[in-house]
């Protein structure tokens, strides 16, 4: 039975964020503003059907999916692409695999203790963002 990620998570460290947009062609302006922000997760985790809401004051998104389907996921808003997005178990770890015009595009979310990580990646740039659970 894979972890339970259910809960709502208060960002507590972002390293190598601007990195991570700066491999996506996010524009310095955007760049600027979301490095200063701190979103926080809330996760609603039902079975195969997950919904993650990203949300912050200035832009929230939204990824309702469920684990082993691919489809096509609509990125406007955070770097206006759109990919084939496929998110899967590997263990007690949540991975993403996006296919896009970005290669190594995708993240890993996993939880020790009360603690939720989550690695982004994308043409080698890697962010880490941890959240806890409030």
């Amino acid at each position: 039975m894979p972890v339970d990620l259910n809960g709502y998570w208060k960002m507590i460290s972002n390293d190598n964020f601007e990195e991570y947009l700066k491999a996506l062609d996010v524009n310095v302006a955007i760049r600027k503003i979301a490095t200063l922000l701190k979103p926080d997760k809330d996760i609603n985790h039902d079975g195969d059907h997950i919904v993650i809401k990203t949300l912050s004051t200035f832009k929230n998104y939204n990824m309702d999916f469920h684990v082993g389907k691919e489809f096509e996921e609509d990125l406007s808003g955070v770097d206006d692409r759109k990919c084939m997005t496929t998110i899967s178990w590997e263990g007690n770890n949540l991975v993403c695999v996006q296919k896009g015009e970005k290669e190594g595009r995708g993240w890993t979310h996993w939880v020790e203790g009360d603690e939720l990580h989550l690695e982004l990646r994308a043409c080698g740039a890697v962010c880490k963002q941890v959240f806890k659970k409030s």
